[in-house]
């Protein structure tokens, strides 16, 4: 009985840390319904998803969303996104619903549909940005009218588990909770009106819960060891590893190879560690108040293109970057007195988009770092991060022993110039 007890916890104390990330205590989906009017049968509502997570965004196909209705509800129109499938709504007539499924599921519309589908924050095909990357835009809504639903505080039943695919599993949702009433200021900003009813789903997400291995891995390399340090053999698991494309195969010649599949299924490059996304770390230069980071991201998944990315890291010389190159860059402040942790992210219309496998498949930037006096030092891995995440999931780093390690002839800051030449060839065949 004891060990039954015992096995419990620890599955309990599992899930609980892998839906909890110390690099962002407080991320999550939040699902709004404001109920803005009464029908004679009903309500319309407006429902807005806000990802409050600061670097994971939810990426092409986009978000599902779904719930079970408490009593016979059903959809009678919908502005800004549509039900999956209609169900038997054969007991109508005239007015034909929407949506007759007890188990709606609903989608995003897609970028240029008419104006009047269209709703505030809608029609991205279900793509929402990190909220730590950008607030305007991690903001998704669109309007439904519900019928047989009560048309009152007191006869609305709010629906029941609510499930948020984004794009694949990984959200677990809890229960829809009445809160204060939205209010809204009218667009001469004059005048607040106020929701008729509010309640709130939180969606909380786990890397455990959405694979089972990791997505991404870290490299290592540094001017003054020659020593590459790779990422750990099936990093990311072997199970693509009878399918994957060598990078001179001629089947990424045939039309189509990089169309996504409905599963998401992907056509990997063959590498050691088999992961979709490589991030590279590689101290450049050293100079006399000041150290040079080279950061590479590479894409092995032929059949993927990363839109929105964001890399988050975590090294305790964050808290003094001077100049990040060619990536736009935010602090991240999980805690108030910390502030070892920063998003890496694409520049508008420049590398925001990291494109598949292949020559074009890569986004690379440098950052500069003012050294901290008293913890700097090039000794026993400092100089590598702590934690990497390539779009909100962690990355398996190599183990530690296998560091490039400063040789033992070298004084703790060394001169960079004789390296440099080594470390410009190694980026240049990267």
């Amino acid at each position: 009985m004891r060990l039954v007890i015992l096995v419990l916890c620890v599955i309990v104390l599992f899930s609980y840390a892998g839906a909890y990330d110390p690099l962002d205590p407080n991320g999550n989906v939040t699902i709004k319904w404001d109920i803005v009017s009464w029908t004679p049968d009903g309500y319309v509502a407006d429902v807005t998803l806000y990802n409050f997570q600061m670097f994971r965004h939810i990426m092409n196909p986009g978000w599902t969303l779904g719930w079970t209705w408490a009593k016979k509800e059903v959809i009678w129109s919908m502005i800004g996104a549509q039900t999956t499938e209609q169900g038997d709504c054969s007991k109508f007539k005239g007015n034909i619903p929407h949506c007759c499924k007890k188990i709606p599921t609903v989608v995003d519309l897609l970028p240029g549909v008419p104006y009047n589908q269209q709703f505030t924050n809608c029609c991205k095909g279900g793509v929402v940005a990190a909220w730590g990357q950008d607030p305007s835009q991690a903001i998704s809504s669109f309007q439904i009218s519900v019928g047989q639903a009560g048309t009152s505080n007191k006869t609305v039943k709010l629906p029941k588990n609510f499930t948020l695919l984004a794009p694949g599993p990984g959200y677990t949702c809890g229960r829809a909770k009445v809160v204060p009433s939205t209010t809204f200021l009218t667009p001469d900003k004059r005048r607040k009106t106020q929701a008729l009813m509010t309640w709130n789903v939180t969606c909380t997400y786990s890397q455990f819960l959405a694979r089972k291995n990791p997505a991404c891995c870290l490299s290592l390399s540094s001017f003054y060891n020659e020593t590459i340090t790779p990422c750990p053999s099936c990093a990311c698991g072997c199970q693509n590893k009878r399918n994957c494309v060598k990078s001179d195969s001629k089947i990424l010649s045939m039309v189509g190879v990089h169309t996504p599949k409905k599963d998401n299924e992907p056509l990997m490059q063959c590498t050691h560690h088999m992961c979709p996304i490589r991030v590279h770390w590689h101290v450049k230069q050293n100079y006399k108040d000041y150290w040079r980071v080279k950061i590479a991201i590479t894409n092995f998944n032929y059949r993927m293109n990363y839109s929105l990315w964001t890399l988050a890291i975590q090294h305790p010389n964050l808290n003094n970057v001077t100049q990040v190159f060619s990536f736009d860059y935010k602090p991240i402040l999980p805690y108030a007195s910390i502030n070892d942790t920063g998003m890496f992210f694409g520049m508008k219309y420049f590398n925001d988009l990291l494109m598949e496998a292949g020559p074009t498949g890569n986004v690379q930037s440098e950052v500069l770092l003012q050294k901290d006096k008293d913890t700097f030092t090039f000794k026993q891995g400092w100089a590598f991060p702590r934690k990497v995440y390539f779009n909100g999931d962690e990355c398996m780093l190599p183990p530690p022993d296998s560091y490039p390690f400063l040789p033992n002839s070298s004084p703790q800051t060394p001169s960079a110039f004789p390296a440099l030449i080594l470390s410009l060839i190694f980026f240049l065949v990267l």
